[in-house]
């Protein structure tokens, strides 16, 4: 072990190796750089790994070569978008699944609950005090809570799947078919928040949204 670590820190400090999460599942991908070969640090990785490895998802270690001096060592249990427990609502618009993910409801923008840049640019926005946003935000999480939160859904994804936060960009569906960013617009929890290329429902969301604001429901009492 010695040996690895005075292996690795003899090497240079910008390491030619990257980390994400996909499909609740993290990997380290290596790409060979000059004076850097993988083939020698990929031994490193999997030492320093496997015990993780095994912990944690019960899969054995597996190593992938694209054949173009990558290396990809994925690590940890695999997860279902199609079936999947979201663990809590975060807040309004965002949730998080059981793989640990954070899923950003694609369309949607509830109330902060919380002190940030955003609630204090939505209060000159709306020219509302922010005690008064965060309480909206509060009622919107509530709902957002019940309707999802310990229960399993499947995740749609549109033309971006990650926004710049690292967060799922999903559309949202709980087994007995409801669309849960429809239903929180629907039911006045949510204002629209459109991004193309993400916008294939965004008529939907406009047509529900100006029947809840008619309608005067949730929020919009």
């Amino acid at each position: 072990m010695r040996n690895i670590v005075n292996f690795i820190l003899s090497r240079p400090k910008t390491l030619p190796f990257r980390a994400r999460m996909d499909n609740g599942r993290s990997s380290i991908s290596l790409q060979e750089t000059a004076g850097f070969s993988p083939r020698s640090f990929i031994i490193c990785v999997i030492i320093l790994t496997l015990p993780f490895n095994f912990c944690f998802s019960g899969e054995p270690a597996k190593i992938y070569y694209n054949g173009a001096g990558k290396f990809i060592l994925p690590f940890g249990k695999s997860y279902n978008y199609a079936d999947i427990l979201v663990k809590r609502a975060i807040d309004g618009d965002t949730l998080q699944l059981e793989s640990g993910e954070r899923v950003r409801l694609i369309g949607i923008d509830t109330p902060e609950m919380h002190e940030s840049d955003k609630l204090y640019r939505d209060s000159q926005r709306t020219k509302q005090d922010t005690s008064t946003i965060k309480e909206l935000g509060r009622r919107a999480y509530e709902f957002t809570r019940n309707l999802v939160e310990g229960k399993r859904v499947s995740l749609e994804f549109d033309v971006e799947k990650y926004d710049k936060y690292g967060r799922l960009l999903a559309y949202v569906y709980l087994k007995d078919g409801t669309f849960v960013n429809a239903k929180i617009i629907q039911e006045g929890y949510a204002s629209l928040m459109t991004f193309p290329p993400n916008v294939k429902y965004a008529e939907l969301f406009l047509k529900l949204y100006r029947e809840a604001r008619d309608n005067r429901r949730g929020l919009w009492k």
